[in-house]
């Protein structure tokens, strides 16, 4: 039985190294040739046909079957903190890639330092089903930084995600059924990311806390520096003043 499940825990570590393969090679499509504007048009349509062969495995996904319309990701981080969030991808439990599903700002706690514990809403994910696995690229202004960072879902996390439960809706102000359909990224200075699993009626339970790795390519993966923009006034004074409080999250 021991070799079994050795045997049967290499299978899908060999699948899931395939799978993670298969999206490092999709994320590497060739940029469009703009020497002339016959030659953009000819490269961005044969750019868009692989690059949607590469992100359904060559043939189109079937209809997800989920209990509702789509899950969500919502983005977070301490406040004065402040992040832009250049991509996420998911790799789906299907094996399905998709390519920049969600980016921009996040939103921002009561405090620099800890954290709270997830935040509803967010951007709905539609036609993906549940996730596998978060690529997560971003840019921390106040450093300045640039980190990614690839995030194995739990399945725990994708049995709570369709799993009805009674809460107590505050912005209805009565009991209803709902699910934990919305997955929220923490992002803090040093590459700190928190991960909570949540429900607009149902409290959030955190699913982890990871370390990202600084990304060689800069800001943007263009080897510029370039980054979004500089901290805003206030939070640049509150860094002035007080540091970046690394180590609290």
């Amino acid at each position: 039985m021991a070799v079994g499940n050795s045997a049967m825990s290499a299978n899908k570590e060999h699948h899931g190294t395939r799978r993670l393969a298969h999206l490092r090679l999709c994320s590497r499509l060739p940029f469009v040739d703009r020497v002339s504007q016959m030659r953009h048009l000819v490269f961005a349509v044969g750019f868009l046909i692989s690059l949607s062969a590469c992100a359904t495995g060559g043939s189109v996904p079937p209809p997800v079957k989920l209990p509702y319309p789509a899950w969500y990701i919502g983005f977070a981080a301490p406040r004065h903190m402040e992040v832009w969030v250049e991509s996420v991808d998911v790799l789906d439990q299907r094996g399905y890639v998709f390519f920049n599903v969600h980016a921009g700002v996040a939103g921002y706690t009561r405090k620099p330092e800890g954290w709270h514990k997830g935040t509803s809403g967010g951007k709905p994910i539609n036609n993906v089903d549940l996730p596998d696995q978060l690529l997560l690229r971003w840019q921390s202004l106040v450093e300045p930084q640039a980190y990614k960072i690839s995030i194995r879902i739990p399945q725990w996390v994708r049995d709570e995600m369709i799993k009805p439960e009674k809460g107590f809706c505050l912005w209805a102000g009565e009991w209803k059924e709902d699910f934990r359909d919305t997955i929220t990224l923490g992002m803090a200075p040093g590459g700190i990311v928190k991960v909570w699993l949540g429900g607009s009626c149902l409290g959030f339970k955190e699913v982890g806390r990871y370390q990202a790795k600084i990304e060689p390519l800069g800001p943007n993966q263009d080897g510029k520096g370039l980054f979004y923009r500089a901290p805003n006034p206030a939070a640049q004074a509150w860094i002035d003043q007080h540091g970046i409080p690394y180590g609290s999250w």
